[in-house]
């Protein structure tokens, strides 16, 4: 500064504390002077190895995942998605899939849209349901369905990418860089998130707008009047996708409001007798205007969130025109009341009623080799034990006990480990244990709590390269896990559970065969079983025809005429029961079509 004086000390030998400085900067050996180099060189370059190496594990992310896209037929959601995404377009109306909200297909339709699919006159004033909407666009309608999925999932995939930056940058705000690649590298792996991030569907849409406005909300609370509405922008958006993640509606509107508590001006010391009556009424003001200004909070998420759910109606149809195709469950009770209270469009409160009268359908389920009507409470902690990698197991229990334990971290457990615990029990009590693919939020959340394990920073350097390296070595167990199944995310099982060629004998339905090999089964027959009579039982919402697969189900005919090869879908297979049952057992597995066809031979 200008008028400063400033001294300049004569040299002279240096000081103890500088000798030991500088020798432990160079050290003696041979060995350790390596050492400092390379971590002289590591500090150097750390601006663009952070960044390369979270680009690297996004980039086979991206190639694991437009590899499965490319190969994969039409699991049974899909043609519903993309069906309804091509009406959007040519229709603008929400006729269609009612029981979702449309942003979900809206981007859907963006993929849809550049392939520029033939919509025939049959297509524009379909009749049927939602599901033979699909299957006319993809099969019936002259279009190459090859084609037209694979742009309608590559959006997805992108949204999917992103979620992987989100996920990166949430652990890095509390754990460092090296948490927040510990983060990514078990999200990228996630054989869960990379198998349904491939698919046009909307379980990776919603988690992942869940997990980026717990994010943005964590970061409102330094500057909330920026990152509270786009925290409710992400909130919307999740809403706009699907209506099960309104339950994390009650952990993330409370969350909006903390800004306004933590910046509460704090009492700098404890008041004098003589002083307390002043300081009682003051504090208590500062206390009411920091709950007014947290209500405020609250009150503007809301606002925006709900306004989102709009938009997203609006941006299909601006009339909102709006008239069932099918009649809607009548929702009485509690439900009732809270459906009727909803600030939503009268199209979104007839899904919720729909999405009420599939819970109160008697579905079946299968868990660890048993076939059983109506749901466990238990299935899906079940199905996440055996779908996740181990290695990402014991990362996500260790960083959930020092987000709790830890005192410096306990305010980041609330963004981190709330909202997925809250949609985990409410995904518990449905009826349909159909997949993981309903708690998806958990590889994104866990991924980010896991990063916590590279907080603590010990004296000892022993115990500093234990705690790293403890990390780094489950990290590599599950990519190493995670890219052994390649390219057959779907059907994965870790190795405690066998792998993804047994997965079948204890999940079924989208935790292993969703429909999604059917053009790998034409192609294995076409190359190992040419010629070959062919009877199949498929579950999937593809046309075996139009691949080449040319089979007759031999449940339609007495099993003495059933001979030559049996194509058996392994959720089939599971629950098979009277004649498909006697046919499994009465013959011998020849073949394994991508962990989730089994051919037998008759």
């Amino acid at each position: 500064m200008i008028g400063e004086q400033h001294t300049v000390p004569a040299p002279g030998p240096p000081s103890p504390e500088a000798s030991g400085e500088a020798s432990r900067e160079r050290p003696p050996g041979g060995g350790s002077s390596v050492r400092a180099r390379l971590r002289g060189a590591a500090r150097r370059h750390r601006h663009w190895l952070v960044p390369l190496a979270a680009v690297v594990l996004l980039a086979q992310m991206a190639v694991a995942m437009v590899t499965a896209a490319a190969e994969q037929t039409p699991t049974i959601d899909e043609p519903v998605y993309v069906g309804t995404a091509a009406f959007y377009l040519h229709e603008h109306s929400v006729a269609f899939n009612p029981e979702h909200p449309p942003l979900g297909k809206l981007l859907i339709a963006a993929g849809v849209a550049v392939a520029d699919p033939r919509a025939d006159a049959a297509f524009r004033n379909f009749t049927g349901d939602q599901g033979a909407l699909g299957r006319h666009l993809l099969y019936e309608s002259g279009n190459d369905p090859w084609r037209l999925m694979l742009w309608a999932r590559l959006p997805v995939i992108a949204l999917t990418l992103l979620f992987g930056l989100v996920v990166f940058a949430f652990a890095r705000e509390f754990a460092g860089a090296a948490g927040g690649l510990v983060a990514l590298a078990l999200y990228a792996f996630s054989p869960d998130v990379v198998a349904h991030g491939s698919l046009a569907t909307l379980d990776v849409p919603a988690a992942g707008f869940v997990l980026t406005s717990a994010w943005l909300l964590w970061r409102a609370r330094r500057r909330p009047a920026l990152y509270v509405p786009l925290a409710a922008l992400a909130l919307g958006a999740a809403l706009a996708t699907k209506m099960n993640a309104l339950p994390a509606v009650a952990v993330l509107l409370p969350l909006a409001a903390v800004p306004a508590w933590a910046s509460r001006r704090p009492t700098d010391h404890r008041p004098t007798d003589d002083r307390l009556a002043d300081h009682r009424p003051a504090d208590r003001r500062e206390r009411v205007r920091a709950l007014a200004a947290g209500a405020g909070w609250a009150f503007v998420a809301a606002v925006v969130s709900v306004a989102v759910v709009w938009a997203s109606y609006l941006a299909v149809d601006p009339r909102l025109r709006w008239s069932p195709r099918d009649p809607v469950p009548a929702v009485h009770g509690l439900r009732g009341l809270l459906v009727d209270a909803m600030p939503f469009p009268e199209a979104y409160r007839d899904g919720m009623r729909v999405q009420f009268g599939f819970e109160n359908q008697p579905w079946q389920g299968f868990l660890f080799g048993h076939v059983y009507t109506g749901s466990r409470w238990y299935y899906l902690p079940a199905a996440l034990l055996v779908k996740t990698p181990l290695g990402t197991l014991a990362l996500w229990a260790a960083g959930a006990a020092l987000l709790v334990a830890a005192r410096r971290l306990r305010p980041a457990a609330a963004y981190v480990l709330a909202p997925p615990a809250v949609l985990l029990a409410a995904a518990m009590h449905s009826s349909r244990d159909f997949g993981t693919r309903y708690a998806l939020f958990m590889p994104m959340f866990g991924a980010v709590a896991a990063a916590a394990v590279l907080l603590p920073r010990p004296a000892r350097r022993v115990r500093r390269a234990v705690l790293t390296g403890v990390p780094a070595a489950l990290v590599a167990f599950t990519a190493v896990s995670s890219l052994r199944t390649y390219p057959y995310y779907l059907p994965y099982s870790n190795e405690a559970f066998g792998g993804p060629a047994r997965t079948h004998l204890r999940l079924h339905d989208s935790n292993v065969d969703w429909g999604q090999d059917l053009g790998r089964l034409a192609d294995r027959l076409r190359t190992r079983y040419p010629g070959e009579r062919v009877w199949l039982v498929y579950k999937g919402s593809g046309v075996p025809s139009f691949y080449g697969v040319h089979a007759d189900d031999p449940r339609a005919v007495p099993p003495e005429r059933v001979h030559g090869l049996l194509a058996v879908s392994d959720s089939s297979a599971a629950k098979a029961t009277g004649r498909l049952a006697g046919l499994i057992r009465t013959s011998r597995a020849v073949d394994d079509v991508g962990h989730s066809i089994t051919i037998y031979r008759r």
